[in-house]
C-alpha cells in the first residue's frame, strides 16, 4: 500500500500546530509563537493568527504563507483540529502524566518540542497539558498553547522530521512484509466458502450458560511472585447438552479492557461445543485504568501484572480442576487435557507466557536501554515497566496449555528470538498492518519468524488496528480514552467475525484433538472467508525475506 507523504511546507504547518497536541493551577505566560526550525533556517506562526483562524475562519498574519500550500480540505481538516476538545479531567491527565508510561511519551515529545530558550521542556509540555485540561473549553490545541508557560514554542523539525522518516520506514517495512504474505497465501480465484466453512463463523448447535466466579489466589506461588494474594472475577460458559466434559479455552484480555471485551467470542467458542473461561486481571483492567485517571491508584500496570496474569489463568485452571471433581454445577463438564489459551495484546502476552516462553530480562534490558528513547513501537513503553520486577526466573508456563492464539500480541522485547523458540504448543498469531500500539513488523510478524512449533499459523487481516477484533456492549461503563471509528478500524464486525471462524478451526484441531477441522486452517479457507473490506490472509510459514525485511529492530 503507497503513501504519499506531504510537501514539505505542508508538513512545516502540520508539524508546527500538532507536534505538541500529540502529546495534556493558572498560568502566568501563555505562548505567543510557534517557531519550527532546521539547522539555521527558522520559521514561525503566532498563536493570535491560528486562534482567529480557529474561531474565525479568518486567514490573518504570517499564517497564510503556510496555508496556501493546504487544499481546501486539508484546511477545513486543520481548523476542526485546532478546536477538537479532548474531555479528560485535569486529574485524569495529571495522573497519566506522572505515571512512568506518561513521562517516557513526554520524554519522547520534548526532542521534539520545547520552550523557545531550550530549558525545562519536559515539565513546560505537562504543565500545560494539565493547565489545559482545566479549561473551562476543555483541552484544546490553542488551550495547550495559551497554556504554555514561556512566550516561544520551539519545534525541532530536524528531530521531527527523523521521527517522520523513522516512521515512514517502519510503514516501508511493513508493507514489503505484508505484500509478501499475502502473495505467499494468495489463492487464485478465491474458493467458494462451502456450508461446512461457514458454519464455523456463525453460532454453533449448542446453547450455553454463563456462570460467573469470583476468586482469590493466596496460594505460596502468588505470595513468592507477586508478594499478595489476588482477588479476581471470571465468566465461565458452559456449553448445554454436550456429550462428555468438554475441552476449556481461556480468553485473556488486554490492557484497559475487562472480560466482557471478548465475551462474543467466548460465546461463539461455547455454542460450538467449548467450556470457555473468561478472568478479568484486575491490575490492568478498565477499572484499574479509571482507578489511575482519578487518582486512585500511581501506575498501569505495576510491574508484578507481567507475572499475576499468568497465574489468573494457572489458578483458574486449578480452580475448575477442582470444582469438575466436587462442584455439580462443573462435575464431568470440563476436559483440563484439553486447555487452550486466547490472548489480545497484554493478553497476548499472557498466552506466550503460558505456552512456554520465558521471560527474558537480558533481552528487555538491552532493549530498553538501546531503543525506549527513539522507539515507534509504543508498546516498548509496556514492556519495559517489566524491568522493576525482580530478574529471576519465574515459572509462568502450565503444561496443560496445548494450544494458544495471540491477537495483536506485545512480547517482542520481554521474550526475544531464544524464549519464542521454547513455545512448542501449537500456535497462532494475528496480526493487522494498521496496528500503531503494537506495530505488526516488530511485535507479530518478526516473532512469528523465531517461533519453532512444528504447528503454527500467521493471520494477517489487513486494514485492522490494535482495537478491531475488541468487543464494545452498549451497556459498558464509557471509555476513560476516547475512541472513534478511525482508532478501531473498518469494518470490526467482520474482524470478530473472522477471529470466531478461526479460532473455532484452530481450538478443533489442536485443543480437542478433532483433526476432520486441519482443512480449515489453510490459505484457502481465509481466502474464502475474506471480504475487500478488511482482507484476510494465513500462511503456516514466512516467505524468505527481503534485505533487511525482519532484522531485529525494535
Amino acid at each position: 500500500m503507497k503513501r504519499v507523504l506531504p510537501p514539505f511546507p505542508t508538513f512545516l504547518l502540520w508539524t508546527m500546530s500538532f507536534g505538541i497536541a500529540s502529546f495534556g493551577i493558572t498560568s502566568a505566560q501563555a505562548a505567543e509563537r510557534i517557531y519550527a526550525s532546521y539547522g539555521s533556517f527558522e520559521r514561525s506562526v503566532s498563536v493570535k493568527a491560528l486562534e482567529v483562524y480557529a474561531k474565525e475562519g479568518r486567514v490573518t498574519g504570517d499564517l497564510g504563507i503556510y496555508l496556501r500550500y493546504l487544499k481546501p480540505e486539508r484546511r477545513r481538516q486543520f481548523r476542526a483540529a485546532l478546536q477538537q476538545r479532548a474531555t479528560l479531567t485535569p486529574v485524569s491527565i495529571a495522573q497519566f502524566l506522572y505515571a512512568p508510561v506518561g513521562e517516557q511519551l513526554l520524554k519522547r515529545a520534548e526532542k521534539v518540542v520545547q520552550p523557545k530558550s531550550g530549558v525545562g521542556g519536559f515539565f513546560a509540555l505537562r504543565a500545560a497539558l494539565i493547565l489545559a485540561a482545566a479549561d473551562p473549553e476543555g483541552l484544546t490545541f490553542l488551550n495547550l498553547l495559551k497554556a504554555y508557560p514561556t512566550e516561544g514554542i520551539q519545534v525541532d523539525l530536524a528531530e521531527g522530521l527523523s521521527t517522520f522518516s523513522q516512521g515512514r520506514k517502519l510503514i516501508q517495512k511493513t508493507d514489503q512484509a505484508v505484500a509478501s504474505i499475502e502473495a505467499t497465501a494468495e489463492v487464485t480465484p478465491p474458493p467458494a466458502l462451502t456450508a461446512a466453512g461457514r458454519s464455523l463463523a456463525t453460532a454453533g448447535a449448542f446453547t450455553s450458560k454463563k456462570v460467573s466466579l469470583n476468586l482469590e489466589d493466596s496460594t505460596p506461588l502468588r505470595l513468592d511472585y507477586a508478594g499478595k494474594s489476588r482477588p479476581f472475577p471470571v465468566d465461565v460458559y458452559l456449553p448445554q447438552g454436550t456429550p462428555g466434559p468438554r475441552p476449556v479455552i481461556v480468553i485473556s484480555h488486554g490492557l484497559n479492557s475487562d472480560r466482557q471485551s471478548y465475551a462474543y467470542l467466548a460465546e461463539h467458542l461455547a455454542s460450538h461445543g467449548f467450556a470457555v473461561a473468561v478472568p478479568e486481571h484486575t491490575g490492568s483492567n478498565t477499572d484499574q485504568l479509571l482507578d489511575l485517571l482519578a487518582g486512585r491508584a500511581s501506575e498501569v500496570p505495576s510491574a508484578t501484572e507481567f507475572v499475576d496474569r499468568p497465574l489468573d489463568v494457572k489458578f483458574l485452571l486449578d480452580d475448575l480442576q477442582m470444582r469438575s471433581q466436587t462442584d455439580p454445577t462443573f462435575k464431568d463438564r470440563l476436559n483440563l487435557k484439553q486447555v487452550g489459551v486466547i490472548g489480545q495484546s497484554f493478553g497476548g502476552y499472557t498466552a506466550l507466557a503460558l505456552a512456554g516462553a520465558p521471560l527474558n530480562f537480558n533481552r528487555l534490558q538491552q532493549d530498553c536501554r538501546q531503543n525506549l528513547a527513539d522507539t515507534l513501537n509504543l508498546s516498548l513503553v509496556l514492556q519495559c515497566q517489566a524491568l522493576r520486577l525482580a530478574g529471576r526466573d519465574y515459572q509462568l508456563a502450565d503444561p496443560r496449555i496445548r494450544a494458544a492464539i495471540t491477537i495483536n500480541p506485545v512480547g517482542s522485547s520481554l521474550f526475544g528470538p531464544a524464549s519464542m523458540g521454547k513455545i512448542q504448543v501449537p500456535i497462532m498469531v494475528v496480526t493487522g498492518n494498521a496496528d500503531t500500539i503494537a506495530p505488526a513488523l516488530p511485535e507479530q510478524i518478526r516473532p512469528f519468524s523465531w517461533l519453532t512449533s512444528p504447528q503454527k499459523y500467521l493471520a494477517l487481516i489487513r486494514k485492522s488496528t490494535h482495537f478491531s477484533t475488541i468487543d464494545e456492549p452498549e451497556e459498558a461503563a464509557a471509555e476513560p480514552i476516547p475512541t472513534s471509528p478511525q482508532i478501531i478500524g473498518p469494518s470490526p464486525e467482520l474482524a470478530r467475525t473472522y477471529i470466531g471462524a478461526l479460532s473455532t478451526a484452530f481450538m478443533q484441531t489442536h485443543a480437542a484433538q478433532q483433526p476432520r477441522y486441519q482443512t480449515y486452517l489453510s490459505s484457502d479457507y481465509a481466502a474464502a472467508l475474506s471480504q475487500s473490506s478488511l482482507p484476510l490472509s494465513l500462511i503456516e510459514a514466512l516467505p524468505e525475506p527481503g534485505e533487511g525485511e525482519l532484522e531485529d529492530q525494535t
